[in-house]
């Protein structure tokens, strides 16, 4: 079973991914992970990476390619694997089908936008211990402070209100022609990831097993 996991930042896919990967046995691959243990492996890629990194810099397309196709020939792959988040643009898709070809299914976690904002603009985290919360959904005892250690609690650059609706905008731009791309292909599946995390790993599993 080949799978692709897509959806817009704060969707839910490496929950589900790593759902359904114990599911069905098969590997969970994301790219972002791929890079980074090149980093911490301190390989000469590694340090590539972490220069174009270090630039603001997007990885460019050969490098994230040449990585997984690697990834994919451990054995943990032979059973299949689910990619999660990859591909993000056009170009990445067209060159996936040149490695593996088609996958058996693209899942589209379509996730309603004002429900992405609170998700992700909510988030807080503890600098010290890395304990998480959510202002809605999992609030800390005292405002703005840890339970576990008593420290201040940060909102992550990147889940401002301001900074998510950027991500957002980036994400629609870049993953309309991929959406496109695998519906012309008959590949393309939509799940609602607007309800329970259960409920949405419980949908996806009977969609994969009609499959």
């Amino acid at each position: 079973m080949k799978l692709i996991l897509i959806g817009c930042p704060g969707a839910g896919k490496g929950t589900q991914a790593k759902r359904l990967s114990k599911h069905f046995d098969i590997a969970h691959i994301s790219t972002g992970d791929l890079l980074r243990e090149q980093i911490e492996l301190k390989t000469e890629l590694g340090k590539k990476i972490t220069d174009i990194m270090d630039e603001g810099q997007l990885v460019p397309d050969e490098i994230v390619s040449r990585i997984l196709s690697e990834r994919l020939k451990r054995d943990d792959c032979k059973k299949g694997y689910i990619l999660d988040g990859y591909p993000r643009n056009l170009s990445q898709a067209e060159g996936l089908f040149e490695i593996i070809g088609d996958v058996d299914k693209v899942i589209l976690i379509e996730v309603n936008e004002d429900i992405i904002i609170e998700r992700m603009s909510g988030r807080r985290d503890c600098p010290k211990c890395g304990q998480m919360y959510h202002t809605k959904h999992n609030p800390p005892k005292v405002p703005d402070v840890c339970d576990e250690c008593g420290s201040t609690l940060i909102q992550r650059k990147d889940d401002t209100e301001e900074t998510v609706k950027h991500r957002l905008d980036i994400y629609h731009g870049a993953t309309l022609p991929i959406i496109n791309y695998y519906d012309k292909k008959g590949l393309l599946v939509r799940v609602s990831g607007n309800g329970d995390i259960d409920e949405i790993t419980s949908d996806l599993v009977k969609i994969l097993e009609e499959a």
